[in-house]
């Protein structure tokens, strides 16, 4: 099959036509050239405004595959990752069983070989993610997984933290932690300050925040190794990992979308789909982390796409369960965010794999096609039909939004949104 990607702005730092407006030519899923001719193709793509870049990857979603499939599948979460532009997706051991064994991994990897997007399983750091012991690294690490990670549940222990950030430097391994310690406002719902006390609403204090980064940090510094904070939603987070960037630790993070649009203001009508971990800190903290994606400090945006079914998302805050999904909507909400196209695309396309060791490819002739097609400056109200997860606890419904995916090009398939 022949496609015809017509009069397409590429955005590639890697391309020798980055910048350029070209005709794009795929064939047999490779790109055969990219040039100004006009050549019959057994499908044209051609939109006002085209922009298509490397296809963009995501380093922390959840497909609840195996074991809570009335959530989501992987069949759902990949339609729901297309349709957000993502080639690539990284899925946290969050699953039951959790991710901590070798035949988990080959499960998630030969499940997903027929799916639109490349799955990438992250291995629980210790068994069954229950942070009381090692779990078979290296093993998994041959047969396929990216990354370590605890998911949801990171590492409390200093001690295992430390074991498993000198184990995989051998692997030249990375450690992902959502920094949150969980001895620090455990039943707390929402950020600790003045909203919290206004609502009623149990706090949960920057510090439990802050604290994990701190310490994982010394961790770092004593072992030599690499480690990726995820989900960071605090000025004073955003200033340790700076600090320790400038000391040339390899320490990089990541910020959802929703700590970049929302804050603790957001919730006053306990909104459930704003219930999230951690959670949504001050206009401040909200502020800073947007400044900290201008600055270069934050690496790359992290979906934490974590679908809820409707009995835990319609009913009162207290009783609501964590997280929200997100995929389809990371472009959209990050773009409304401040964060420029050239930065979005190369935080999701040339940093994330550069992070966790993966090839980037490249948009030219002779190369495997893996592209993201979309529209910049089309602004639009984000609705639930857009949503193509099994649950829909996205708070981002009915509020507008900036740059439209148009689809995906992957594993020799186009995939255009409806």
């Amino acid at each position: 099959m022949k496609v015809l990607i017509k009069n397409a702005t590429i955005l590639s730092p890697s391309s020798p036509f980055h910048g350029k407006i070209k005709n794009i030519f795929i064939e047999n899923g490779f790109i055969s050239k990219v040039c100004d001719d006009e050549d019959e193709a057994d499908e044209t793509i051609n939109i006002k405004e085209l922009h298509v870049s490397v296809g963009w990857m995501d380093c922390f979603a959840n497909f609840c595959d195996p074991g809570q499939e009335y959530k989501e599948t992987l069949e759902s979460g990949a339609s729901a990752a297309a349709a957000g532009g993502f080639t690539e997706v990284m899925l946290i051991p969050n699953t039951q069983p959790a991710v901590s064994n070798k035949s988990q991994v080959e499960y998630l990897l030969q499940k997903g070989r027929h799916l639109p997007v490349t799955i990438h399983p992250i291995a629980a750091i210790t068994k069954n993610a229950e942070g009381k012991e090692l779990s078979e690294m290296f093993d998994m690490f041959n047969y396929g997984a990216i990354a370590f990670s605890d998911g949801t549940a990171p590492v409390q222990s200093s001690g295992i933290l430390q074991k498993a950030l000198e184990y995989i430097l051998a692997i030249d391994g990375t450690i992902i932690q959502l920094p949150d310690d969980k001895t620090i406002g455990t039943y707390g719902l929402m950020n600790e300050g003045e909203m919290s006390t206004k609502l009623g609403l149990q706090g949960k204090p920057a510090l439990s925040e802050e604290l994990m980064i701190a310490r994982d940090i010394e961790l770092v510094r004593y072992t030599n190794s690499k480690i990726h904070f995820t989900g960071i939603s605090t000025e004073k987070s955003l200033q340790l990992i700076a600090e320790a960037k400038k000391e040339k630790l390899k320490v990089t993070c990541s910020v959802t979308p929703y700590h970049l649009f929302f804050c603790d203001e957001d919730i006053r009508d306990y909104e459930t789909n704003l219930k999230v971990n951690p959670p949504l800190r001050t206009k401040k903290d909200r502020d800073a982390l947007r400044e900290g994606i201008k600055k270069g400090t934050i690496d790359f945006i992290a979906s934490h796409h974590q679908p809820q079914d409707w009995d835990h998302k319609v009913c009162e805050f207290q009783y609501a369960k964590n997280g929200m999904e997100t995929l389809e909507s990371v472009y959209g909400a990050s773009s409304i965010c401040g964060v420029s196209t050239e930065t979005f695309v190369k935080m999701q396309s040339e940093n994330i794999r550069k992070i966790f060791n993966r090839p980037s490819p490249s948009i030219e002739a002779g190369q495997k096609a893996n592209l993201t097609l979309f529209v910049p400056n089309e602004e639009y109200f984000f609705e639930e039909k857009d949503i193509l997860s099994k649950s829909k606890n996205n708070a981002f419904i009915n509020h507008q939004l900036r740059g439209k995916v148009i689809g995906i090009f992957n594993k020799d398939r186009l995939h255009l949104n409806k």
